[in-house]
């Protein structure tokens, strides 16, 4: 896809489609205001017909307007006046690449940068917008028998701007849009593949992949043997009932050699029956995207080494699957984790907390500077907050705020959840030093407690992303959050926010 900025007027822009906006009360938009005196009123007497809806995400094409050298334009509804938001922008602009999607449309050109969106500068209006179109025109036909990914029909992007000082901005915005979309498609696509091609094994061959790929990024996979070295007994506890072997996915991207990493550490359940606590059936095929947590750090390493961003990221996977058999672990088996902390399994379903316990412990030798933990965790998480935001808890107030600010920042937003002593009174055992799971109350809270244990004098973060990191339903498919909130997170401590 090819990114440009223009300050050609609506109405003189060549270009296979134009996107402009309508308020309520027929109020126009600034590139709409243009387009209608060229036209001689036609969108102002359309909007009076009722031909042309001004609510939000309601979107007209109109074709071959006199005075307008565009072949389309796209006039979406924008809302009330002064209300306009990123979600609206965002829905607007999605409105028009559907809108225009059944047609020969091969460059589009966004106008909806001239107005004022919440007081956002040009920078994150070409960001959200590259970002909208490029999630819409994702699409996953891998597994079908045509065995082809459609290619998108649009190739060029057109983002208006004011000013010439808003060039540089809205170029550095279409860029870091670019690569996070391309992040998210990877993650996506890992989501999507079904469990029995999405193993543990393949997860391993895709970090290898990047390696070979980015000269910045050095892959190492640890097998089960040196897992067994490394005393991972809570991890290969998940594993024992399945013939996939585990993964230990080790990642690096050194950009600055001086600074302590960020180390990304993402759940990778590739699928998870529930081992010997087995899930319900109905829709246990969803199950495959319990490695979502793993897709999106993998993906967001892939943003950084695209970028080159001059920081150091670290991304630790533990790769399994979690399935009844033979040697599965049973529920009151106590094992040992890799920080020598025993633990009773009271549920073989509380599967991702066994594996990231020892994958954080593993991860805390690379003296991380903030270690971040990435998991569709549990399901009390997607009761609390259901499929909006990803919840965010930390042993400190001041990491857990800052990431909230960046997902605020990328309009991937989150909610800063507490942890607390109380809640991890309730992991207490009779048999171990701790169980994993403490009843159905504060759920979410109790596993981040559980995580807690083996973080202690590192800054550290879990994300739980059970409710965001795919959809259900006639939408079904993974998502690629929280990759935009982590790539704000790691631009600002990169200082390349412009």
């Amino acid at each position: 896809m090819e990114y440009f900025t223009t300050m050609s007027a609506a109405p003189r822009r060549a270009s296979g489609c134009i996107i402009v906006g309508v308020y309520a009360r027929g109020k126009l938009g600034v590139a709409a205001a243009d387009v209608d005196a060229a036209c001689g009123g036609t969108i102002s007497k359309l909007i009076k017909q009722g031909d042309i809806a001004t609510d939000v995400g309601k979107c007209t094409v109109l074709s071959t307007l006199s005075g307008v050298r565009a072949q389309r334009v796209a006039v979406v509804g924008l809302g009330a006046v002064g209300k306009f938001g990123v979600s609206h922008y965002r829905q607007a602009i999605r409105s028009a690449i559907r809108g225009i999607s059944g047609s020969k449309a091969q460059d589009v050109v966004n106008y909806l940068t001239l107005e004022d969106v919440e007081g956002k500068n040009a920078y994150y209006l070409a960001r959200y917008c590259v970002e909208t179109i490029g999630t819409a025109l994702y699409s996953f036909d891998e597994m079908k028998s045509t065995g082809k990914k459609a290619s998108p029909r649009i190739k060029k992007i057109g983002l208006a701007i004011a000013s010439r000082s808003d060039a540089a901005r809205s170029a550095s915005g279409s860029r870091h849009a670019h690569a996070i979309v391309t992040g998210m498609s990877l993650c996506r696509d890992l989501g999507n593949l079904p469990a029995n091609v999405c193993t543990p094994s393949y997860l391993a061959r895709t970090a290898q992949r990047m390696a070979s790929q980015h000269k910045n990024i050095e892959t190492k996979v640890l097998n089960e043997t040196e897992m067994k070295r490394l005393k991972m007994g809570s991890l290969l506890s998940v594993t024992a009932g399945t013939s996939q072997p585990a993964k230990l996915i080790v990642m690096q991207y050194k950009g600055d050699g001086r600074e302590p990493p960020v180390v990304l550490v993402g759940k990778g359940v590739t699928f998870d029956s529930g081992g010997i606590s087995l899930k319900p059936g109905p829709a246990m095929d969803e199950m495959k995207f319990d490695m979502c947590g793993a897709a999106s750090v993998i993906g967001t390493m892939a943003v950084v080494a695209t970028l080159k961003l001059p920081i150091n990221l670290t991304v630790v996977v533990p790769a399994v699957e979690n399935m009844p058999g033979n040697h599965a672990t049973r529920p009151g088996d106590v094992v040992t984790s890799m920080s020598g902390k025993t633990i009773e399994i009271l549920n073989t379903d509380a599967e991702g907390r066994l594996i990231l316990c020892d994958a954080l412990t593993y991860a805390r030798r690379f003296k991380p500077a903030l270690m971040i933990d990435v998991a569709t965790l549990t399901g009390a998480c997607v009761i609390a907050l259901g499929h909006f935001r990803t919840a965010v808890m930390s042993n400190s107030d001041e990491i857990a705020n800052s990431i909230t600010a960046a997902g605020i920042a990328a309009d991937d937003r989150s909610w800063h959840m507490p942890m607390a002593d109380e809640y991890a009174h309730q992991l207490k055992s009779n048999f171990a030093d701790f169980a994993n799971v403490g009843g159905r109350e504060g759920g979410a809270i109790t596993a981040a407690c559980f995580l807690g244990k083996f973080t202690e004098g590192v800054e550290w973060a879990h994300l739980d992303i059970a409710g965001t990191a795919w959809h259900s339903g006639s939408r079904k498919g993974a998502t690629g959050r929280p990759i935009p909130m982590l790539t704000e997170l790691l631009l600002s401590r990169a200082a390349a926010l412009p």
